[in-house]
């Protein structure tokens, strides 16, 4: 169990973006963390000690980071996205055992905006809503994780949305659509946008995120908050309720 001052912190995908990132962020000791040790896709790799796990990796490295997550009883963030059915009943089971925090998107302001945008959708029940997302020219996936994420938490509050990613053709909007539009250009972090609106007003909730380092703070915070969780499975919502 974690007793320390400094929180040890095992990073899982260091040699990736954000992986790199987040070293950087632990090495300036943000939040009072430390870094335990780094490694690639292989988990056992390390062998030190550590009082959690960050991964930045990929989610086709889920069986072994859980395996091994379980067996040294550390609480694990998972900061991948695209997980197939599979993986995510793997994860379920392993937080019968351990405390797990699982997000699409690691920063609080995207909570924020999940929490505001539900707020308006249960306000204007009968507004149109429109997700659409910006990222970098990089990026493989499309819509991003955090935009079907957003899309899901809104649908929680509004049952009968159907998904409509990237409306094309000739055809009339339906009223219970929702739209998830995806624009790539550039070397754009991740901007985010809800809009709802009806024929008299509108409302637009919108999340720009300026460095990636948004994204490490924030599982840093995340790891701190599951230190005092018991077995479990978290999310950005459990942390800022």
């Amino acid at each position: 169990m974690y007793r320390g001052v400094l929180m040890k912190i095992l990073v899982h995908g260091a040699s990736g973006r954000m992986g790199k990132v987040l070293i950087k962020i632990i090495e300036e000791g943000y939040n009072n963390s430390s870094l335990a040790g780094a490694v690639g896709r292989n988990i056992n790799d390390f062998n030190g000690e550590a009082d959690c796990i960050i991964d930045f990796s990929n989610h086709t490295t889920t069986e072994s980071l859980v395996t091994y997550a379980v067996k040294e009883k550390l609480p694990l963030v998972i900061a991948t996205t695209g997980h197939t059915k599979d993986e995510l009943r793997i994860i379920n089971n392993a937080s019968k055992e351990i405390p797990i925090f699982m997000s699409a998107n690691m920063s609080l302001g995207i909570a924020l905006l999940v929490e505001l945008a539900k707020k308006a959708v249960l306000t204007m029940p009968d507004a149109d809503i429109e997700i659409i997302e910006k990222h970098h020219n990089r990026k493989l996936d499309s819509p991003s994780g955090t935009a079907f994420m957003l899309a899901k938490e809104i649908k929680k509050v509004k049952p009968d949305l159907v998904f409509n990613l990237g409306r094309s053709g000739d055809k009339k909007r339906e009223k219970n659509e929702m739209g998830i539009h995806a624009i790539r250009y550039g070397n754009v972090v991740g901007d985010h946008e809800v809009i709802i609106g009806t024929d008299t007003q509108t409302i637009s909730l919108k999340h720009e995120a300026h460095d990636r380092a948004l994204f490490a703070e924030g599982a840093i915070l995340a790891a701190q908050f599951l230190l005092k969780q018991e077995p479990g499975l978290y999310s950005m919502h459990d942390m800022i309720g």
